[in-house]
């Protein structure tokens, strides 16, 4: 995996380089500036870019934006301190595909950036509970009925089991780690609960379980590295 760094804070950076090199994953650029970043992203070919979202100048939102507007489609992770409503509402309309906060557990970053190149959308389990308030915001113009609760009866123990995991924000290889269970497994039981649930996305599918109160009702240790 190839990385672009993007944060104003030199010794962040340095963490988050040594951080990523230390697990296999290689740092094509690392860099101060939206500007600077921008032209980097167009010189290198790189696989993920992550970025600060709070940075003096060109915000990281303006540097979504533009790199959205200059047709780069590699996906972005915003690493950001901001448990901020409008930052993550933001960063998500403006096309990041993650959004993560720079205290998550060492062990969890490179899991989240795989999940990010297989397809998946991925969310601080911190902020999964203001994303499904975003989300029904949006989704529920004022005067509408609520949206009836998701089936969550037509689910096995499993299922739920994997739905309250993902609720929390777990990638795949997480929920994998924490049930013993292997990463193909996991991926045929989120298709299943998608089906189940006429959902195209397990974000959709978080956000349901959040409001229904599945996932962050109990205490759950995060998943250890390794086995």
């Amino acid at each position: 995996m190839r990385v672009l760094l993007i944060d104003d804070h030199a010794l962040v950076r340095k963490g988050i380089e040594e951080l990523l090199q230390s697990r296999g994953v290689q740092v094509v650029a690392s860099v101060s500036a939206g500007e600077e970043g921008l032209r980097r992203a167009k010189e290198l070919a790189c696989d993920v870019i992550m970025l600060d979202v709070k940075m003096p100048g060109m915000t990281g939102i303006e540097t979504l934006k533009q790199l959205r507007a200059s047709g780069n489609t590699t996906p972005v992770v915003m690493l950001t301190m901001s448990r901020e409503d409008a930052d993550l509402g933001a960063a998500l309309r403006a096309g990041a595909q993650g959004y993560l906060l720079k205290d998550i557990e060492p062990e969890e970053l490179v899991p989240a950036l795989e999940a990010v190149l297989e397809g998946d959308k991925v969310v601080a389990r911190e902020l999964v509970g203001t994303l499904a308030r975003l989300v029904g915001n949006a989704a529920t113009p004022p005067g509408d009925a609520p949206r009836a609760p998701a089936p969550f009866a037509d689910l096995t123990p499993r299922e739920l089991e994997i739905l309250a995991h993902v609720a929390d924000g777990y990638s795949n290889k997480m929920i994998a780690r924490a049930l013993d269970i292997t990463d193909g497994t996991v991926k045929l039981h989120v298709k299943a609960i998608l089906r189940k649930l006429g959902m195209r996305s397990r974000v959709e599918a978080a956000v349901a379980a959040v409001e229904h109160g599945l996932g962050r009702h109990k205490k759950r240790a995060a998943p250890t590295p390794g086995g």
